[in-house]
């Protein structure tokens, strides 16, 4: 063998390694790789900074929403269609490299043909009409065939189990809607338990410490989720941890009549969840302008006092407040700009009406959702 024949073989190795090494460490491997560099990471980067390139100019709506939702789907198949290609690859180079001997049709004998019997391999196609003749090159269409299967069963594994860790993310934000508005806030989730707490309050920032410890374990397996859209615009797995980190640290900055102490336990695997999730998609903590500037919190503070919440001195409040919110909001803020996914208000907009209120075919009935409250009444 030449010099050109002996580094393709080489490199092709080195392909089929790499896309089997990316392949176990994504789909089968249960833990964060600490590697920089890594395939699928480069893949998601470059994709991602070239797909959201367009929608960085548009304005906030259904339409930026509507495209960034293709990005998760199809970046899945993209990839999946990366990794065959590139064992498809390393296999033609491989046997090419190794000069082995093929019997075909038309005795065409050079790299476009091993390229087409690697691919036939891959695939089990395998119509025959190009066949290695050595003893080397029939074991290496046998590990590649077998590979072929592998990787196939690998796909039907694995999209179920992404999709099942989809829907059960996304249950728990739709749950949050009647509880916390569309989009989420901190104040509305409070008021809108004012009268059952602490007990309700205590139980749901019990099933949002489970629902970000699963979050956190669910894109450290399978980061694709993070790209993975909500399904109404005004929601988000960002802005559903955000709301619950505001929440939790607005009860341990000042809300004397809820026990601090859940609190404490959600916001620490919500927090943990942020700053992982930043560091698994590589994004930069940034400052960016107050969430929640000294005007907005008197005006939240006054708020929960008047619907009868236990507020320290707002002054004090507001000193914790800020301590605990410089722990996590840096981190949001990264992902918030990188995902182009806004975050959550501190104090929900006047007249802000929830996505279940929001059905095309509500005029069609006599009562209006939005009398909800007032039915129960018996107004």
């Amino acid at each position: 063998m030449n010099f050109i024949r002996v580094f393709a073989a080489i490199c092709g190795i080195i392909l089929v390694l790499l896309a089997l090494q990316d392949g176990f460490e994504t789909i089968i491997l249960p833990r964060r790789v600490s590697r920089k560099f890594r395939l699928a990471r480069l893949f998601y980067t470059f994709m991602w900074s070239l797909w959201s390139l367009p929608a960085r100019k548009w304005h906030p709506g259904n339409r930026r929403e509507y495209y960034l939702g293709y990005f998760g789907p199809l970046s899945l198949i993209l990839l999946l269609i990366l990794w065959a290609w590139l064992l498809v690859l390393g296999f033609a180079c491989l046997q090419w490299g190794m000069d082995s001997p093929l019997g075909t049709l038309d005795h065409n004998t050079g790299f476009g043909t091993y390229l087409y019997m690697s691919g036939t391999t891959f695939i089990t196609l395998g119509l025959g009409d190009v066949v290695p003749l050595s003893g080397a090159g029939r074991g290496f269409v046998i590990i590649e065939a077998g590979t072929g299967f592998a990787f196939l069963a690998l796909v039907i594994g694995y999209v179920p189990v992404i999709y099942q860790a989809f829907s059960h993310r996304e249950s728990n934000i739709s749950l949050l809607d009647a509880r916390a508005g569309s989009p989420p806030s901190a104040s509305a989730l409070l008021l809108r338990h004012q009268h059952s707490i602490p007990d309700e309050v205590i139980a749901y920032l019990h099933e949002w410490e489970h629902w970000s410890a699963e979050l956190l374990e669910n894109v450290i397996s399978y980061p694709v989720l993070a790209y993975y859209r909500s399904q109404h615009m005004s929601q988000s797995w960002l802005g559903a941890l955000t709301t619950v980190l505001d929440v939790c640290a607005l009860i341990l900055a000042g809300v004397e009549n809820i026990p601090t102490k859940p609190a404490k336990f959600t916001f620490a695997i919500a927090r943990h969840a942020a700053v992982d999730l930043a560091q698994i998609l590589n994004v930069a903590p940034l400052k960016m302008p107050d969430r929640l500037p000294t005007e907005d919190f008197a005006h939240l503070h006054s708020m929960l006092v008047a619907a009868g919440f236990m507020v320290g001195d707002t002054e004090a409040t507001e000193k914790r407040l800020k301590q605990l919110r410089g722990m996590y909001e840096p981190f949001v803020q990264g992902l918030a700009q990188y995902l182009l996914t806004p975050l959550p208000r501190w104090i929900s907009v006047p007249g802000q009406v929830d996505d279940w209120q929001t059905s095309a075919w509500d005029h069609f009935l006599e009562s209006s959702p939005h009398t909800l409250d007032r039915a129960i009444r018996g107004d």
